[in-house]
């Protein structure tokens, strides 16, 4: 995989795209691809970011509530004592979980495997800190 239309690609064929843009693509994560009992789902943004007019990336975020409604920094202590391979940020109004990865010489592993780690810490963190799933 070396640039965003062939990510973009990948991903229609791949996951249930909710919305699109240029330089966005906005899924469902299924979490039953990988249980078939688990019916849980996870919103996750896909965006092209390009460095210095020349390096194209994808951001992998996804949304798990209102800066406003949680104890940051129990949350971000949590966030330094259990994930792996994110780190949180508040856009807008909304605490996100995101990952950042560079599309030259991407392998499909080094997108895929990072999603579903983003999407699972996403969820169980939105359950933890927001007490539901809305996102």
């Amino acid at each position: 995989m070396a640039t965003w239309g062939d990510l973009a690609a990948y991903v229609h064929e791949t996951y249930d795209v909710i919305s699109e843009n240029e330089d966005e693509i906005r899924i469902l994560f299924n979490f039953e691809q990988f249980d078939e009992d688990d019916e849980r789902t996870q919103v996750v943004i896909l965006v092209r970011e390009v460095l210095d007019k020349l390096h194209e990336w994808v951001q992998i975020a996804s949304p798990i509530g209102l800066a406003a409604h949680v104890d940051l920094h129990a949350f971000l202590t949590e966030v330094g004592n259990s994930t792996i391979a994110c780190g949180a940020a508040i856009m807008g109004d909304h605490v996100v979980l995101r990952h950042s990865l560079p599309l030259t010489d991407l392998d499909i592993h080094e997108f895929t495997e990072p999603l579903a780690l983003l999407a699972g810490t996403a969820d169980r963190l939105e359950e933890t800190f927001f007490g539901g799933d809305d996102y």
